[in-house]
């Protein structure tokens, strides 16, 4: 933590420059005075225009989304216009942090999207700087994993938004063509997995998966459902003495000694052996689903059912990968607007969701839309399973986890280990010591 804090001192003296120019063109485009002559009227009650500023990514996911949602609320909100900036996720962060870091208010949105993994880094490591929500929306509405990510001291301080909830989505017609059908592949283990994978390809001649190993989605997946995580709820490291983790390790490597799988480098490589066939499934998010369905010769030949569990005691046929959350800033000038804005589309509104869902492929975190038409339709491309539906079922499922402030540091320091215990020059108990040595000397 001492490292980070130094780090982030060192960020916020070298961009002296960056706040000077904060200060005389803040990055809204619009005039200071103007905004502050604009709160007092808010305050007073007026109706006079109120703009509210968002920073988030993906023009064809995010960005539409919120354009969308904004649409909805100007339709009886016509005092309030709306800024949506688009800019790569890398810049969204750096931006944020560098001007949290400076202490400034100029230059800030008012909504932010944020990652989910990286939530709690902002949330702890500026504190005062987002909105407390916690009695301006009802949580209840959300899924409880979404509310825990964006919780400290009991106080929450998010919108949630899409989910990353987990599936196996595999090819029906291979998988039936070895004698398997949906009941076979449900709440399964993944020991059980690997069982049905040699028996595909001995009779299919098809790999069950498809994955890079040197990507830790897989990985994070698997500990996911166990509702462990690389730290406790102090935010201590809790890697070497993590049994959860040690069997995902195991059962890593347990999947790639049975040759059941096609490695692939990259996201084409990934996409494009489920895509042609070689591959028999996906084990992913639910936002795999788009690229799923690019394919569209396949249609009617895929199904979904619940990602596969550890042994892990505790561990569930429900997990997560990815996803992402807004988040208002506390010296917002249009505060006020902007919660009233999200409560009213994001957290009440289901036919939004059903929308987003069937233009932009968003699972919705919000309980209540998970009963709408769109969820509830069948998918033809899924053989007529109402594949949302059960993905909702699946999320309500997900274990609570605090991801704490270092997410990708750990998963960083299991994977440049993992190769070792792969190849046999280290064992697992080994490699998950040495992973969490390097993960502490990072973060000290």
């Amino acid at each position: 933590m001492k490292r980070f804090l130094l780090f982030i001192s060192v960020i916020a003296l070298s961009i002296g420059l960056f706040a000077a120019c904060a200060k005389s063109t803040p990055d809204t485009g619009s005039d200071t005075s103007g905004n502050q002559q604009k709160d007092s009227q808010d305050k007073s009650g007026s109706s006079d225009k109120q703009k509210i500023t968002v920073w988030a990514w993906d023009p064809n996911f995010n960005i539409a989304i919120m354009n969308e949602a904004a649409s909805i609320y100007k339709k009886t909100h016509d005092n309030v216009e709306f800024e949506i900036v688009e800019m790569a996720k890398a810049d969204v962060e750096q931006k944020l942090h560098t001007t949290l870091a400076s202490k400034m208010t100029e230059g800030l949105p008012d909504i932010v999207l944020i990652e989910d993994y990286n939530a709690q880094k902002y949330l702890q490591s500026y504190p005062g700087s987002f909105a407390d929500l916690t009695d301006k929306l009802n949580y209840n509405d959300f899924a409880p994993y979404k509310v825990e990510l964006m919780t400290v001291d009991s106080k929450v301080y998010g919108i949630p938004f899409d989910s990353g909830v987990t599936g196996f989505f595999y090819r029906s017609d291979i998988l039936a063509e070895a004698g398997y059908n949906a009941d076979d592949l449900n709440n399964i283990t993944w020991d059980r997995l690997i069982e049905i994978g040699k028996d595909v390809k001995a009779k299919t001649g098809k790999a069950i998966v498809s994955f890079d190993k040197a990507d830790g989605g897989l990985m994070r997946i698997m500990l996911n459902s166990s509702g462990l995580w690389y730290f406790d709820a102090e935010g201590n490291a809790t890697i070497s003495n993590n049994e959860a983790l040690k069997e995902a390790m195991e059962t890593y490597k347990k999947i790639l000694d049975a040759d059941i799988i096609i490695p692939t480098s990259g996201w084409n490589e990934w996409v494009g052996a489920f895509n042609n066939g070689d591959a028999a499934s996906v084990i992913s998010g639910c936002w795999i689903t788009g690229s799923v369905k690019a394919a569209t010769d396949q249609s009617g030949k895929w199904a979904a059912a619940p990602v596969p569990r550890l042994n892990y005691a505790e561990s569930k046929n429900a997990s997560n990968l990815g996803g992402s959350s807004w988040y208002i800033l506390d010296a917002a000038q249009s505060k006020d607007a902007a919660i009233d804005f999200m409560n009213e589309v994001f957290g009440s509104n289901v036919d939004f969701y059903q929308t987003i869902l069937t233009n932009n492929g968003a699972v919705a975190s919000y309980l209540p839309a998970i009963k709408g038409s769109a969820y509830s339709a069948a998918d033809e491309f899924f053989g007529g399973q109402a594949v949302f539906a059960d993905m909702g079922k699946w999320m309500n499922e997900i274990p609570s986890i605090n991801y704490g402030l270092y997410t990708y540091e750990a998963d960083s320091a299991i994977m440049s280990n993992l190769e070792a215990y792969l190849s046999g020059s280290k064992t697992v108990e080994d490699a998950l010591k040495d992973a969490e040595a390097q993960l502490e000397s990072q973060i000290q």
